[in-house]
């Protein structure tokens, strides 16, 4: 009998809706190209693209889950979190807006900080960079490489935009709880992206605590010690995993898309604790 192939998705992905170089029917495109049979759609502090990565997933044959990705704080530390699965996106709109706004409001800070070094950008170079999506330093590093003041988007941070560097801005922030409240609301999973060696089974448990669905197991961030712990906490602490690239697009990079082989069997999981909670997964 011949051998049943793997099956894989990838939950963690952006589009030009935020920070990402490709649009989302592109995005989805490219997960066909690579056998992908579902992804998630999770732009930073965006839901905008997902409506075209809808209409070409069913075209194409691909599942698209509804997503974001939400900065927050848990007392002084920075984390990213996945909403997954959302259902009444509507519902974040308006929340949203008002984090694009702190994202531009940064954007422009560091602008003024650039220009007071002597390196003349104008904020009109980073919107041009942005087409339109969230504002992101991604987009500042770009509009520097584009005028000549850096060789690349890591020489941009190392320079400039990294914490600790002449122009970094720190962010607004939203707290944990009503990070995880929002996507509640909108009817989605609550995954810790990417914790590393910050995912401890104390924090993570202490996040349980206030409602906290899953965590990003699989992420290229992540040693394999790392993948290995999370799996194990996980599992002990009755959360979900989830997994995927984080990809943006770029050609270049160490990152491609589906690298992290998550099981389908993962996203089923989650199928399953959505139905769990009363709440079947969006179409």
């Amino acid at each position: 009998m011949p051998a049943v192939p793997d099956v894989y998705v990838d939950l963690h992905m952006h589009s030009t809706a935020s920070d990402g170089s490709r649009a989302p029917a592109d995005v989805v495109r490219a997960a066909k190209a690579a056998g992908l049979v579902a992804i998630a759609l999770t732009d930073h502090d965006s839901v905008a693209g997902l409506r075209e990565a809808q209409d070409v997933g069913c075209e194409l044959g691909v599942r698209v889950v509804n997503g974001v990705e939400l900065s927050a704080v848990e007392g002084t530390l920075e984390t990213h979190l996945l909403g997954l699965h959302l259902r009444n996106t509507h519902l974040l709109v308006a929340e949203l807006r008002g984090l694009r706004d702190m994202r531009e409001r940064r954007g422009q800070e560091i602008v003024d900080k650039l220009i007071a070094l002597g390196v003349h950008i104008t904020f009109a170079d980073v919107l041009v960079q942005a087409d339109g999506g969230v504002v992101g330093r991604p987009h500042v590093a770009r509009a520097l490489v584009e005028d000549g003041w850096a060789t690349d988007s890591r020489d941009a941070f190392d320079r400039y935009l990294g914490a600790g560097r002449p122009a970094f801005v720190a962010k607004e922030q939203l707290s944990m709880p009503d990070a995880i409240a929002m996507i509640h609301a909108a009817g989605g999973l609550a995954v810790l992206a990417h914790p590393g060696g910050a995912g401890t089974l104390e924090r993570l448990a202490a996040l349980r605590a206030i409602g906290l669905d899953g965590v990003e197991v699989r992420h290229p961030g992540h040693s394999s010690h790392d993948t290995a712990r999370l799996r194990t906490f996980t599992e002990q602490l009755g959360l979900v995993a989830s997994g995927g690239s984080d990809w943006h697009g770029a050609a270049e990079g160490a990152r491609t898309i589906g690298m992290m082989h998550v099981p389908a069997e993962w996203l089923a999981r989650q199928d399953a604790r959505l139905a769990a909670l009363g709440r079947a997964p969006a179409a």
